[in-house]
C-alpha cells in the first residue's frame, strides 16, 4: 500500500488549477451561463505542470497553451437581422426611456459588464463568449428608418451603445453605428452617446453639426487613470490617458460631453475618483456621473474570478466593501440604490463626488437627455421593406487576434 505521503501527493494532483489573467481578455473562465442544462468543472490534473519542458521547437509547453487559447478565443462577428431595434425602459434610475445598442456581446472585454448575462439567452458564456462572440445588427439603420417613419412615433431621445459599446472594434470595418446616426442626423433627431472607444472621433463631423443644434451629447466612460489596471479590467477599451484626449477632441468641436466613472470599485479603481474628475474637469467636461459597482447574475462570479486572477491580495476586502454597500449581498437590484448602493461606504463615496465636482466646478448629469431638442423632428422620406430576423452567419472580414 502507498504511504501517506505517496496519497498526499496523488490527491494534490486533482485540486482546482489557479485562475490566471488572458492577454486581451477581461473574463478569466468561459463560465457557462445560468440557463445550460449541463455542469462543468475545471481541474488540474497535473499534466499542465510542465514549465520546464519545450515542445522541440524553441517553445516552452506554457507558451505552447497559450498561443492554443489565444487563436480559441479569437473574435468573432455573427451577422444577425433584428425584428426591432429600439429598446424602452421605465427604470427610475435611467436618464432615459429609449435606447439602441447596435452590437450583441462587446470586445472590450471589460470584466465589470452588466449587459454579460445577456448571453446566457444565446446558449453562450457571459465570460469568454461575450467578448469573443459579437453579434451585429446589421439592419439596425434599416430598422431605425421604418421605426422613425411610423405614423405612430413619438421623438425621444435615444441613447445610443448603453448596453455594448456602439464603437467597439468591429465597427471600424462594419460602421454600423455610423449609419444609424446617419439616419438620425437626416431626421434630426436627438440622441446621446456613451462610450470608451476614440473611435467615436471618426463621426465628429455628424455629432458636431447635431449638436449644434441641440441633437447630440456624448459622455465618455472613465474607470480609472491607471493603464496597469485598465489593461486588465477593461483590455480592449481605449487607454484612460486617449480617452482624455477624446473628451478633449470633442469638447474643441462643439460637442458637450460629460463622464461616467463607472463602476466604482473598492480598494480598485475607488482611490481615483478625485484624479479621474480633476483630469476630465481639464480635459472640458460639463457634467459627471458616478455609478458603484455592479453585479447580476454571472457578473458576480466572473468578478470573482477576475479579483482572484489580478488582485488575489485584497479580492476579500474588495468584496467585503461591496457587500457593505449592498445589504450584505453582491447585489441587490432594488431601484434607487442599485446604481449607488447604500451604508456608510456608499454615503462616503458620494460624499466625496459631490465636494470634488462643486470644487470642480462640473455639472451632475452623465447626458443631457433633458436638454436635447426633440422638436425639430421630420420623417424619414425613404422607407425600406420589412425584413425579417436571422442570424449565425459568421462575417470573415474580422479575426483580431490576442
Amino acid at each position: 500500500m502507498p504511504d501517506r505521503d505517496d496519497e498526499s501527493n496523488n490527491e494534490a494532483q486533482w485540486i482546482v488549477a489557479p485562475l490566471k489573467g488572458r492577454k486581451g481578455r477581461g473574463a478569466v473562465t468561459n463560465m457557462q451561463g445560468r440557463y445550460e442544462l449541463q455542469t462543468r468543472e475545471v481541474f488540474d490534473d497535473g499534466w499542465s505542470d510542465c514549465n520546464d519542458e519545450t515542445t522541440g521547437q524553441g517553445e516552452t509547453a506554457d507558451e505552447t497553451a497559450a498561443d492554443e487559447s489565444a487563436a480559441a478565443w479569437k473574435t468573432q462577428v455573427i451577422e444577425e437581422r433584428a425584428k426591432t431595434i429600439l429598446s424602452r425602459n421605465s427604470s427610475p434610475d435611467l436618464p432615459f426611456g429609449v435606447s439602441l445598442n447596435p452590437y450583441r456581446g462587446c470586445e472590450h472585454g471589460c470584466i465589470y459588464c452588466f449587459a454579460r448575462p445577456t448571453h446566457s439567452y444565446l446558449g453562450l458564456s457571459p465570460g469568454l463568449d461575450f467578448e469573443s462572440r459579437i453579434f451585429a445588427k446589421v439592419n439596425a439603420p434599416e430598422l431605425l428608418r421604418r421605426e422613425l417613419a411610423s405614423p405612430s412615433y413619438r421623438p425621444e431621445s435615444i441613447a445610443l451603445g448603453i448596453n455594448t459599446d456602439a464603437y467597439q472594434p468591429c465597427e471600424r470595418e462594419l460602421k454600423l453605428t455610423r449609419r444609424v446616426l446617419e439616419v438620425l442626423h437626416e431626421c434630426q433627431h436627438p440622441v446621446g452617446l456613451i462610450t470608451k472607444s476614440a473611435l467615436i472621433e471618426r463621426d465628429i463631423d455628424l455629432l458636431s453639426d447635431m449638436a449644434s443644434k441641440r441633437l447630440a451629447s456624448v459622455a465618455v466612460t472613465i474607470t480609472t487613470l491607471d493603464p496597469t489596471i485598465a489593461r486588465t479590467l477593461e483590455p480592449r477599451a481605449a487607454a484612460p490617458a486617449r480617452r482624455l484626449r477624446t473628451i478633449r477632441t470633442l469638447t474643441d468641436a462643439g460637442i458637450p460631453v460629460g463622464v461616467s466613472i463607472a463602476p466604482v470599485i473598492p480598494f480598485v479603481t475607488e482611490p481615483d475618483l478625485e484624479r479621474i474628475l480633476a483630469a476630465v474637469a481639464e480635459a472640458g467636461v460639463i457634467s459627471a456621473g458616478f455609478i458603484v459597482l455592479r453585479l447580476p447574475w454571472e457578473v458576480g462570479p466572473l468578478f470573482r474570478q477576475w479579483l482572484q486572477a489580478h488582485f488575489p491580495d485584497r479580492a476579500q476586502r474588495v468584496m467585503n466593501r461591496i457587500q457593505d454597500m449592498r445589504g450584505g449581498k453582491d447585489y441587490d437590484a432594488a431601484f434607487g440604490t442599485r446604481m449607488k448602493g447604500e451604508g456608510l461606504w456608499a454615503e462616503l463615496i458620494q460624499r466625496r463626488f459631490d465636494i470634488a465636482v462643486e470644487r470642480l466646478g462640473i455639472g451632475r448629469r452623465v447626458t443631457r437627455f433633458t436638454s436635447l431638442d426633440n422638436s425639430r423632428f421630420r420623417r424619414p422620406l425613404h422607407v425600406p421593406a420589412a425584413v425579417g430576423k436571422t442570424h449565425g452567419n459568421q462575417l470573415d472580414l474580422f479575426g483580431n487576434t490576442e
